[in-house]
Parts: C-alpha cells; sequence; structure tokens
C-alpha cells in the first residue's frame, strides 16, 4: 500500500510541534538579540562564552534527571508541560535584566525548561510512530519548531529596525508567546506505560555498544560546535546597526525552515550516518567561511551554510539515537545522550571565548572546524553503528 508523505504523524507529533513552534517563536525573539544585550552591558568573548556554555550545559542535569523519571514514572506529558511553562517564566524575567551577571543567571534557567521538556517528548515521539519514520517523525518536529523560529527572528528584526523597541519589551513579548505553547499539550492524550524499577546510574556499560559509540562521536562533534552568539557577533564587527546581524540570522533559519524536514526523509531512505558524516562536512565549510567572511554577500553564504548544518544534524541526530536506544529505557537513554552533549557545550563555548578575545575572532571558527573534522574520522572509523 502506498504510504503519503505524512504517513505516520499522528496527532500526538502535530501536538507537540506546536507546543514547539509557540516556544522557538519566543525563543528566536531572544536569541539574535541577546549576544547583542550581553555585549551592549559589557559582557566580554569570554563572559559571552561562558553565558553560552553555561546556558546548553544547564540543560544536562535536568534532562538526565527528566528522561529518568519519566521513565520511572511511566508518564511524560506532565514533565513535558513542566518543561515549557518554566522556560516560559525565564523569558519574563529576563525583561528585567539590567547588566550581565543576571543574564549568566536567567538564561540557564531558562535552559533547564529545555532540558525537563526534551527527553520525555523525544520518547513520547518515538514510541508513538514506527522506528522506520523516526526521520519523518523528528524533522517534522523541527520544521514546525523553525517555522516558529523564522517568524521569531523576522519580528526580532521589525522590532528593532520599524518600532524600535528596547530588549527589555522584545524579552516581555517573548514571555507572553511562550506561555501560549502549554495550551496546545493539554490536549494531549498519552496512554500511561508501566512504571519501570531501573536506577538513575544507568551506567554506559548497560547501554548497547553502538549506542555509546554514537555518543563519544556525537559529543566530540558537540566541542566543536560552540554557541551560535560568536557567529552573530562576528556579523556585528563589520555592521554598526544591530537589525543587520539580526537580519543575516533570518537567513539561517529561513535555511535551516526549509531543509529540516526533507533531509529527515533523506535520512531515513539512505542512512543517518552517512548523513551525519554530510553535516559534519557542512558544519566544517561555515566555520571556514564564517573566519575569511568580511561583506554583507559572503556573511548571507555563511549563515546560509551555517543552517543547512543545522537543518541536517539536529533532527537526524536525535533520531539516530532514538533507533540506537534501548526499547524499555529510551527515556533514561536519550536523557544520557542529551546530557552528554549539552556537557560538552561549556568547554567547546570557553574555548571559543578564550579564543575569541585572546587569539582573535577567527581562531575560534577554525576552532570548530577542526573539532568537527576530528567527529568525521570518527565515523568514517566506526563499524558497529546498525541503526539506519
Amino acid at each position: 500500500m502506498k504510504r503519503g508523505l505524512f504517513y505516520g504523524i499522528n496527532s500526538t507529533i502535530i501536538l507537540l510541534g506546536l507546543a514547539s513552534f509557540f516556544t522557538d517563536l519566543s525563543s528566536e525573539l531572544i536569541i539574535p538579540i541577546l549576544p547583542l544585550f550581553i555585549a551592549s552591558l559589557g559582557g566580554t568573548g569570554i563572559i559571552i562564552g561562558l553565558i553560552g556554555g553555561l546556558s546548553d550545559s544547564a540543560i544536562s542535569l535536568s534532562k538526565v534527571f527528566s528522561g529518568y523519571w519519566s521513565d520511572r514514572l511511566g508518564k511524560r506529558k506532565g514533565l513535558i508541560i513542566s518543561g515549557y511553562s518554566f522556560s516560559a517564566i525565564a523569558k519574563f524575567a529576563l525583561s528585567f535584566a539590567s547588566n550581565w551577571i543576571h543574564v549568566l543567571i536567567l538564561r540557564p534557567m531558562e535552559r533547564i525548561g529545555k532540558g525537563v521538556r526534551e527527553p520525555p517528548r523525544d520518547a513520547l515521539a518515538a514510541e508513538t510512530t514506527e522506528k522506520k519514520i523516526h526521520g519523518k517523525v523528528f524533522g517534522t518536529l523541527r520544521v514546525m519548531d523553525t517555522i516558529g523560529a523564522v517568524i521569531g527572528s523576522i519580528f526580532a528584526f521589525l522590532f528593532l529596525y520599524l518600532w524600535h523597541l528596547g530588549f527589555s519589551k522584545i524579552f516581555l513579548i517573548a514571555g507572553i508567546v511562550s506561555s501560549l505553547s502549554v495550551i496546545s499539550l493539554i490536549f494531549i492524550k498519552e496512554r500511561k506505560k508501566r512504571k519501570l524499577k531501573i536506577s538513575l546510574m544507568m551506567g554506559l556499560k548497560e547501554l548497547p555498544k553502538n549506542f555509546r559509540t554514537y555518543l563519544l562521536i556525537a559529543t566530540v562533534f558537540a566541542i566543536a560546535d560552540f554557541s551560535y552568539m560568536f557567529f552573530i557577533l562576528k556579523a556585528k564587527d563589520y555592521f554598526v546597526s544591530y537589525a543587520t546581524p539580526v537580519a543575516l540570522y533570518i537567513v539561517f533559519n529561513v535555511i535551516y525552515a526549509i531543509f529540516a524536514f526533507p533531509l529527515g526523509l533523506l535520512s531515513d531512505k539512505i542512512g543517518r550516518r552517512r548523513v551525519l558524516i554530510y553535516v559534519s562536512i557542512i558544519f566544517i565549510l561555515s566555520c571556514l567561511a564564517f573566519a575569511i567572511a568580511n561583506s554583507l554577500g559572503a556573511f548571507i553564504f555563511s549563515f546560509a551554510l551555517y543552517g543547512l548544518s543545522y537543518a541536517f544534524i539536529v533532527g537526524n541526530e536525535r533520531a539516530f539515537a532514538a533507533d540506537l536506544a534501548p526499547k524499555k529505557e529510551i527515556g533514561t537513554a536519550l536523557g544520557t545522550f542529551h546530557t552528554a552533549i549539552a556537557a560538552a557545550t561549556l568547554p567547546a563555548s570557553l574555548i571559543a571565548g578564550l579564543l575569541w578575545q585572546y587569539v582573535g575572532h577567527n581562531a575560534a571558527f577554525f576552532f570548530g572546524a577542526f573539532a568537527a573534522l576530528i567527529a568525521i574520522i570518527m565515523f568514517i572509523s566506526a563499524r558497529n553503528l546498525e541503526g539506519k
């Protein structure tokens, strides 16, 4: 029987996607202006690297607890709603920030909400759909949140360029929009699973060997993938207006939105391992492009490459982890995966910040390209990755 493009995309996936849509819309009102805001408050390269690294690393502990408890309780929905709600509250609080120390505290708090919701959300998406269409499923989720991201970044540009709103007002609007994400989650009908008596300290030895191999490679790539804020600040070096880097960030989101879904389908057909090798190559090219960019056209090209690399990696990286994870403890395994990735982002962004401040802005991008090259070599050498 012929299966259509949206075969397997059920109401749960659509509702999860709507929640992601509103949350990413609100997040992308903040994300492109956040490094500009920190810099305006006196934040240096190291401070920006610290905030970027801590923001992503703050996800780690919350993710492993969230994945574990969703498996142990046999429930996902409550944790998902809690995560989205916590992020909305933290975004409201950002509107009152008056120095970079406030951002250092509040931005990681907002990311904890992301950490709480993602493992149970990914687990719920994986266990309510067929394994062979996980690329499509996670690609669909990425499309819906990236559409929100595109709209959010466009409004961030309009708020700055046309309506001349201050940073604090934009943060307040973001908090209001973020609160809408919780509404769609209320309508999810979750089938209660059997409670599992599992240990929080699920050792790596208990995970399948191919999952552990992939986890190591993905962690190395995460070290290459330092905070996006440096990409925006590199553009700010060449343009006076705050609106220009935000407009360039829209290019990133548009490319991301266009390619996220078809690249998810591609991984279902040709294999995620091959696709993730491709993404590492594209990421290297984007880092090198940023290192030499010095004109508007060069920055448009660089942000487009950056967006294409993310369209490849985010959905496919999670789909591959879901494929390789043990079925009964998928929430805990995905929590472990997310934790390893998030933990790597702090040293990644700190190293980039140190290079940015003491060696030169372009050194950070060469560092990213080199670390991604190591990940490629590891991927090509791995022979035990049997996922799609």
